[in-house]
């Protein structure tokens, strides 16, 4: 088997969620993804029509089995995980997806944020799930969210060319935009949409 070959097959196996054992496995395994979005090409892409800077169902589908894979189930995102998110939507410009990304995102960092600043948080397959509404676990207040989780927000979304409505809506409705003084927040809202 030649070098290429087995790194490939390396891959493959790197992303099944059997093989998924802690929270560090999984944020290398969404890496995987991202480079597949990047390039079209890999174990992502195999055996399918995967054009590079693209991002379809099935990565969005690879990227949620990942997240939920049984040994990170009861465990919250991680920064690690939610940074794999936030490089996988700066590289996919075209999305065929049917917004199932932008969801599991914004779930991610959500899920994320809450457990970063003490907040209880479900278990992933919930919490991330397409079936559940954000709004129906995730923080509402600001007064809920440490300020370095915040801040660490506004960071990810500046930086992101691609604008993405529920994350900003769930910082939005964390923030509290009539709460919360925006000079605590510089530029949270500069996010192209």
């Amino acid at each position: 088997m030649s070098a290429s070959t087995l790194k490939v097959a390396e891959s493959i196996g790197a992303l099944e969620p059997s093989k998924i054992s802690c929270r560090n496995t999984a944020a290398q395994a969404l890496t995987i993804v991202r480079d597949g979005v990047i390039t079209g090409e890999g174990p992502t892409t195999k055996g399918r029509i995967h054009f590079s800077r693209a991002l379809d169902a099935v990565d969005a589908a690879w990227c949620a089995r990942i997240l939920t894979a049984t040994a990170v189930e009861h465990q919250p995102v991680s920064r690690a995980e939610a940074e794999a998110l936030f490089e996988i939507n700066d590289a996919a410009t075209e999305r065929s997806d049917g917004g199932r990304f932008d969801d599991l995102l914004a779930k991610a960092v959500a899920h994320h944020a809450a457990s970063e600043s003490g907040l209880p948080v479900p278990p992933r397959t919930v919490a991330l799930s397409p079936d559940t509404a954000i709004e129906s676990w995730a923080p509402t207040q600001a007064l809920n969210v440490g300020t370095e989780t915040l801040e660490w927000i506004s960071r990810q979304m500046r930086g992101n060319r691609r604008g993405n409505r529920t994350l900003a809506a769930m910082v939005a409705a964390i923030v509290g935009v009539a709460a919360l003084p925006l000079a605590q927040l510089p530029n949270v809202f500069d996010i192209g949409m």
